[in-house]
């Protein structure tokens, strides 16, 4: 849920620190005020577009900051995305210059905006005054209906994508199966020339360094011949020096014992001197010209090299091209063989098909409960006698959502004739139809978000309906935390939490301020609410039972009684 908002230099407001509380919680002032500001502000806060314009006058920078419980389903999300746990909290900031330029934050680390739009949906649930103007859309529709009955559609989708590339696969390769053909035998010849090279992967530097040694095999030779008889057969030789003067030592070594270390670096060098002797000796007997393989590597290099050159790359590369053409020409294979293609596309098809079924299936088994439930809102909701339905529509051609479409059709009171949403004429009835819809999902969608916000959803909505909107209200707070915008001193009166929201000229400029109020204050603004500026001691009266009995147990029963 949501815990705190900061806002500094946000459109008319310089400076504000509001903590929210659990339940239900009201933002009440007058028109003008800066309620929606508030939401504006929350939903910058989680990735919306924002510009200069929401800098105050005067400013560099607007800056938000919001703060939410942390919903246990983003632990793995934030630590992928390299975040700070922050204990239990998630902190979202973001900044925004007077030249349009935005920066954000998460956990104190920098982030993305659409970084902050990929937690909006696990944190906040929006529903505004024209929310209805949405649900007539069938995308929307369709989607509201998904997920009351906890429709997971993604693998659906996924299904579908499937089978339309199948179905692009073979039509490209009727299309252009001509060219492929003779792509594929171009690539075969190719294929056919380098493969009768064989070259290896590490082969073309192993053949150069074998080359380089048998060009110069002479000349090693002879290096060798050279050093083994300055070791071991000139005279004289530096085994014969190094034995002399070791012997001469040795002879004097009991006189004076700091003649040791030399001592042993002179048996040291007559041991590496006979192991290089021995060494020279092996390689001198080992060593051949061997002029046959010498022009087995000639012939070798240079048919790689002329490989090299005709296909245009460095002579290295040869076995990765060699590679490459051919995991080409399989591709090429599966892309002629249509047979194949067709049978793809079958069974792509069929669990597409197998999977629309499905979905249909749950999407028919909810409607009808979705409708019974909405319906049964309204009539709380002044609309006695009305029906509400979801109506399934057949689509001409199947779809990545499925086989069908939804609509909501709507009858404002009993014997009319549903109809679609977007016909009902009355601004009231499609308010209190999108509170409907709005209340019976959220108390559906158990495992949804944890902060609901209803933005002036209940405009057109008055006497003793708004009554029952502020205590629909009040239940789902019990479940959520709910957050509304309202102009209703009933819904007002329902709420657990009241923050007022004012402006007041300060030096020239228009300001804006929240706080919240309890005891008098919180009757005065009830008061006001019902009657206006001027309070009299009767509004305030009427004010003051109005919050007795919204606080009351027994609500529901006097209410009963005081329409009698």
């Amino acid at each position: 849920m949501l815990r705190r908002l900061n806002l500094r230099d946000f459109v008319i407001v310089p400076e504000l620190e509001l903590d929210f509380a659990a339940g239900f919680s009201v933002l009440t002032g007058e028109t003008g005020a800066g309620k929606s500001i508030l939401v504006d502000a929350l939903q910058l806060a989680l990735g919306s577009r924002g510009d200069a314009g929401v800098v105050r006058e005067g400013a560099a920078r607007a800056e938000i900051s919001a703060e939410f419980d942390r919903p246990a389903h983003l632990n793995d999300w934030l630590e992928e995305a390299g975040f700070e746990d922050g204990g239990g909290t998630l902190l979202l900031r973001r900044v925004i210059d007077s030249q349009g330029k935005s920066r954000a934050w998460i956990n104190g680390s920098s982030a993305t905006v659409s970084q902050l739009r990929e937690l909006a949906d696990s944190l906040l649930d929006i529903h505004g005054q024209h929310a209805w103007q949405g649900l007539t859309r069938a995308p929307a529709v369709r989607a509201l209906l998904d997920n009351y009955a906890g429709l997971d559609t993604s693998a659906l989708g996924r299904a579908y994508g499937a089978w339309k590339q199948a179905s692009d696969n073979l039509a490209a390769a009727e299309t252009r199966q001509t060219d492929l053909l003779r792509e594929r035998e171009r690539l075969a010849w190719q294929i056919g020339e380098v493969a009768r090279l064989s070259p290896g992967l590490d082969e073309w530097d192993a053949l150069n360094t074998e080359h380089q040694r048998l060009a110069h095999a002479a000349s090693l030779l002879d290096a060798v011949r050279g050093a083994l008889e300055a070791l071991t057969e000139a005279e004289p030789s530096a085994e014969s020096q190094t034995d002399g003067a070791l012997t001469l030592l040795e002879k004097v070594l009991d006189y004076d014992a700091r003649l040791l270390p030399a001592v042993e670096a002179l048996r040291g060098a007559q041991a590496q001197l006979q192991d290089a002797g021995h060494t020279l000796s092996a390689y001198m007997h080992g060593t051949e010209l061997e002029p046959a393989r010498m022009q087995e590597l000639d012939e070798r290099i240079s048919a790689w090299l002329t490989l090299a050159r005709r296909y245009r790359r460095p002579p290295a590369e040869l076995a990765h091209l060699l590679s490459q053409w051919q995991s080409e020409l399989q591709a090429l294979d599966a892309a002629t063989d249509l047979a194949a293609l067709n049978a793809a596309l079958s069974a792509a098809r069929g669990m597409f098909e197998q999977e629309a079924q499905r979905v249909s299936r749950e999407r028919a088994n909810a409607a009808p409960k979705l409708a019974a439930a909405i319906t049964q809102a309204m009539q709380q909701l002044g609309m006695s006698g009305g029906l509400f339905e979801v109506s399934l529509l057949k689509q001409e051609q199947p779809q990545s959502f499925g086989l069908e479409s939804a609509e909501f059709l709507v009858a404002g009171h009993a014997g009319s004739t549903p109809r679609p949403l977007a016909k009902v004429a009355s601004g009231g009835e499609l308010s209190r139809i999108a509170l409907a819809i709005a209340v019976t999902t959220c108390q559906q969608d158990s495992g949804g978000v944890g902060t609901l916000i209803f933005d002036e959803i209940d405009a057109g909505v008055g006497g003793a309906v708004a009554e029952i909107v502020g205590r629909l209200m009040k239940q789902l707070g019990r479940e959520r935390q709910v957050l509304a915008v309202t102009h209703l001193p009933q819904v007002a009166a329902c709420a657990d939490q009241h923050l007022l929201v004012a402006k007041a000229q300060h030096a020239g400029l228009t300001l804006s301020t929240v706080q919240a109020v309890a005891g008098e204050a919180r009757v005065a603004e009830i008061a006001r609410m019902l009657g206006g500026e001027r309070l009299s001691s009767t509004s305030l009266a009427h004010a003051q039972e109005m919050l007795d009995l919204s606080a009351s147990p027994s609500t529901k029963t006097r209410s009963k009684k005081a329409k009698s």
